[in-house]
């Protein structure tokens, strides 16, 4: 372990370490990574003084937040820990793995098998190691997302070093094909579409015409590729939060300006459009998507083949529907950031040897660590009835099912959430 002196930011002491762990933990002779982690405390209290608390962040492929002060969640959580913000292998300042760093590793083979240790199962083993040689006990767990899918395989292989968990939207299928995923979160997709136009009405003609502008007229992001109605519907991300669902509106209304060849995009929309749509800063959250679900089978783009059965997400449809974070084979065609990882991404898609398990069901049937969710009813990431039944399943979970938030809920009340689920494995 290598760490910096400590530096504090706005009322955050930080102090950055970097840790160097195998590539393979069945194999810890073998190659090796570096993975970066920031240590955060409220600057107000002694160094060192509170236990540890483990924020696991959403993704897949999503780096620690840089936090720029004490606010939302983190302000609450630093009154009772010291966090550690990881940079998941892969991400943030952790060994890259994009489209510049990949090629090193030789064939696009090699790369699939290097990135087949990068799920769940391996940031968990990961965090272990990081966890002793930070001198810690168990520690406590918060997860996102994504993050709540890594404290299921860390309470499936690790409970020993976990005191408690908290999880906010995380609660993803123990088993079964990734299709039953997009099954599920299509239907509240349509939901959450329906919605929307109902207090926007006039932005549902609006997004017809954009979309059917930008097939008849060449529109190019600031990116320099053209811009396809494809991702414009990938916009349909915003319906994912509280805040959000009302930012789309702002964004929409910033569409089309008069100029003497007609009504072209303008270049604030495209400048905001060409952000939200490019992976470029999180490339493996589309690599890896849907290995995330995968469990002894291939996925072999199950989104787009479930998209298949819901013509009215279709971009020809009369009136075609915002869809969410589902990851297509078409994003490694439009993506200049995803075009160099299309044939590592099929690769991907298609392998069903050399992944790790990522649950012990039958060690979550007893589970003995105290944890806490919050499940969002109308989440159209993580599907209510899916995540109900992952916590059913895992002995002692304690739900708060709301539907005041939505999948960023702790974007719109951090502090009182985290407090909220505190209470709960502590009552």
């Amino acid at each position: 372990m290598r760490s910096s002196d400590s530096y504090t930011i706005r009322g955050v002491r930080m102090r950055d370490h970097r840790f160097t762990v195998p590539l393979d933990h069945g194999n810890p002779d073998g190659a090796s990574i570096e993975i970066f982690a920031r240590e955060l405390e409220d600057a107000r209290t002694e160094a060192g003084a509170l236990p540890w608390l483990l924020f696991l962040q959403g993704g897949p492929g999503g780096r620690g937040n840089r936090p720029a002060g004490l606010s939302g969640w983190l302000a609450e959580a630093t009154k009772h820990f010291r966090v550690l913000m990881l940079d998941q292998r892969g991400t943030g300042l952790s060994t890259p793995a994009t489209r510049q760093t990949l090629p090193l590793l030789g064939s696009v083979e090699d790369q699939a098998d290097y990135l087949s240790h990068f799920r769940a199962d391996d940031i968990v083993a990961d965090a272990e190691m990081i966890r002793a040689e930070l001198g810690s006990g168990p520690w406590s767990l918060f997860g996102q997302s994504y993050g709540g899918f890594c404290i299921l395989t860390y309470l499936s292989f690790a409970p020993g070093g976990v005191r408690e968990a908290l999880v906010t939207g995380g609660l993803g299928p123990l088993t079964g094909p990734a299709d039953q995923v997009y099954q599920a979160t299509f239907a509240r997709l349509r939901s959450r579409n329906a919605e929307y136009f109902a207090k926007y009405p006039a932005d549902r003609p609006l997004l017809t015409r954009l979309m059917r502008h930008v097939v008849a007229v060449s529109e190019y992001l600031p990116t320099g590729e053209r811009l396809t109605p494809e991702r414009v519907q990938m916009l349909g991300n915003f319906l994912g939060g509280n805040t959000r669902f009302d930012a789309l509106h702002y964004l929409l209304e910033d569409a089309f300006v008069p100029t003497p060849e007609g009504d072209r995009l303008s270049d604030a929309f495209l400048a905001q459009v060409s952000a939200y749509v490019s992976r470029a800063a999180n490339p493996l959250y589309a690599v890896m998507h849907e290995s995330i679900y995968v469990q002894g089978s291939a996925s072999n783009w199950a989104a787009a083949r479930v998209l298949r059965e819901h013509p009215d997400f279709h971009p020809d449809a009369d009136e075609p529907l915002l869809t969410g974070e589902a990851v297509y084979p078409w994003y490694f065609a439009q993506d200049p950031a995803l075009e160099p990882l299309a044939e590592l991404a099929e690769l991907l898609a298609a392998r069903t040897e050399g992944w790790g398990a990522l649950y012990d069901v039958a060690q979550l049937g007893r589970n003995t660590v105290p944890v806490a969710a919050a499940v969002y009813s109308d989440d159209i990431f993580v599907d209510r009835e899916i995540a109900l039944a992952t916590a059913a399943a895992v002995k002692g979970l304690q739900v708060w099912e709301t539907a005041d938030f939505h999948h960023d809920g702790i974007a719109d009340d951090g502090e009182g959430i985290f407090a909220r689920l505190l209470g709960m494995v502590r009552a």
